[in-house]
C-alpha cells in the first residue's frame, strides 16, 4: 500500500495552527445561521471552564457512584446533575443515571435493560419516534412494532392497544417520545401506562425519549405529565439540544438503580453499568454549570419562552409570505413546505423533499429568520404539500 505524500487535510497544515483555528472558528460561526433544522442551543458559553476543557483529561469511566482507581474524573458533578434532573422529572432519592454521549445511548441502555430483565421483550415505538428506537431494538435482537401516529403526531393509543393484544403474554418495552423530530409532538405517557394497566401488562418498561422537549416542557406551569409520576421507567434528555453544552451529551435517568449484570471491573475499580466504558468528564461539568449558574431553572424557563416567541414570530413571517407552514405552542419547531428550487444561501431545512422544519432554539437570532424569509420570498413551495390551517395556540395569558 502506497501512502500519498500529502493527504487532503495536510494542505491546511501549511498554515500556523493558531491561524488555522481562527479561520475554522470564523467559518463555523458564520455557518451557524444556516442550521435551522437541527436542535442545538448555542446561547450559553463557559469561559470559566476553558482551562479545564482544553488542558485537563477527565474520564468518568464506569458507574458514576463508584470512583474507580483514578482521580481524574468529575463523577461528583455527574451525580449532582442526575439528582437535579431526577427531581425535575419526579424521581425520588433513589434516582440513578449517568451522563451519556447522546440520547441515542440512553435509549440503547433502556432497551438493553428491558431485554436483560425480559429476554422475550417486544419493543414498541411510534412511526415518528427517533431512529435510535429501531437501532436499540436491533442491537438487542428484539422485535420492533411500529405504531402509527394520531392526528396530533402522537403515538396512537388505539393501535398500541391492538398491537399489545397481538403479543399478549410477552413483556413490552414502549418508547414514548416527548418532542418528536419532525413536529415536536408529545406522546401520552400516562395514557400508555394506563393502557398497560388495563391490559394487565406488569412486565413492562416505558422509556421516555425527551431529548429535545423534556426540560422546557417540565418547566411549564401547566406541564404535560410524562415523567416518573406518569409511569415512565426511564427517561433521557439531551444536553446540547437545549442546555447549550456545546458538546453532544445526554443524561439518562431511572427512578432507582436498575438490575444490571455488570459487576465490578478490576482494571478500572468501578462497576460496569454504562454502555460506554470511558466517558467524558467534561460534559458533566458543562451540564452542571448550565443548570446551576446564571439563575438556574428560572433562567432556563425564560430561555424557553424567548425561543417560543421567536417560533411564533417565524410562523407569522411565513404566513405573511403565504408559505405553507404549521406551528403550535409550546413547540420550538415549525414545519414548512420545502422550496421547489434551491435558495440563494445554503439554508438547512432537513426533512424530506416535501417538508422541512425550522427549530427555534436559544441562540437562533431573529435577524437570521428575517434573512431566511427574504431568500424565501418569491420562491415556490414544493408541490404536493397541503396548506395547513392555523390553529389556536395555547399561549399563556
Amino acid at each position: 500500500m502506497t501512502v500519498p505524500a500529502m493527504l487532503p487535510a495536510d494542505a491546511q497544515q501549511q498554515l500556523p495552527l493558531n491561524v488555522l483555528a481562527a479561520l475554522e472558528g470564523s467559518r463555523w460561526a458564520a455557518d451557524r445561521r444556516y442550521h435551522l433544522a437541527f436542535p442545538g442551543a448555542t446561547d450559553r458559553t463557559y469561559p470559566d471552564l476553558a482551562a479545564i476543557l482544553t488542558g485537563q483529561l477527565l474520564n468518568n469511566v464506569g458507574d458514576p457512584w463508584t470512583d474507580g482507581h483514578g482521580r481524574n474524573h468529575s463523577k461528583s458533578y455527574e451525580i449532582d446533575v442526575v439528582r437535579r434532573l431526577g427531581a425535575l422529572f419526579g424521581a425520588g432519592e433513589q434516582v440513578w443515571g449517568y451522563v451519556a454521549s447522546g440520547a441515542t445511548e440512553g435509549t440503547i441502555h433502556a432497551i438493553d435493560e428491558a431485554a436483560t430483565a425480559y429476554p422475550d421483550v417486544v419493543v414498541y415505538a411510534s412511526t415518528a419516534a427517533h431512529y435510535s428506537a429501531a437501532k436499540a431494538a436491533r442491537l438487542v435482537r428484539a422485535p420492533l412494532v411500529q405504531i402509527r401516529t394520531d392526528a396530533h403526531g402522537r403515538i396512537s393509543l388505539d393501535e398500541l392497544r391492538a398491537q399489545l393484544l397481538c403479543f399478549r403474554g410477552r413483556p413490552a418495552a414502549i418508547v414514548a417520545t416527548v418532542g418528536t423530530t419532525e413536529t415536536e409532538a408529545v406522546d401520552d405517557v400516562a395514557g400508555i401506562a394506563g393502557l398497560c394497566d388495563d391490559l394487565g401488562i406488569s412486565r413492562r418498561r416505558i422509556h421516555v425519549d425527551a431529548a429535545l422537549a423534556g426540560i422546557p416542557l417540565a418547566l411549564l406551569p401547566d406541564q404535560p405529565r410524562f415523567g416518573f409520576t406518569a409511569g415512565a421507567t426511564s427517561l433521557v434528555i439531551s444536553g446540547h439540544k437545549y442546555l447549550s453544552t456545546l458538546m453532544p451529551c445526554a443524561v439518562l435517568l431511572y427512578p432507582r438503580r436498575p438490575d444490571h449484570p455488570g459487576g465490578e471491573v478490576a482494571y478500572i475499580g468501578a462497576t460496569d453499568t454504562t454502555i460506554a466504558g470511558s466517558r467524558s468528564g467534561h460534559t458533566p461539568l458543562l451540564l452542571h454549570w448550565s443548570l446551576t449558574t446564571g439563575g438556574g431553572l428560572e433562567t432556563h424557563h425564560q430561555r424557553a419562552e424567548q425561543a417560543r416567541r421567536l417560533a411564533a414570530y417565524t410562523h407569522d413571517r411565513l404566513r405573511h409570505l403565504g408559505w405553507p407552514s404549521h406551528w403550535e405552542w409550546p413547540a420550538f419547531t415549525i414545519t414548512l413546505a420545502q422550496p421547489a428550487a434551491p435558495l440563494p444561501q445554503p439554508w438547512v431545512l432537513g426533512g424530506d423533499q416535501h417538508t422541512g422544519r425550522i427549530i427555534c432554539m436559544p441562540g437562533l437570532r431573529q435577524e437570521w429568520i428575517d434573512e431566511f424569509c427574504t431568500d424565501l420570498a418569491g420562491q415556490t413551495p414544493h408541490p404536493g404539500v397541503p396548506r395547513q390551517r392555523r390553529r389556536n395556540h395555547r399561549r399563556p395569558a
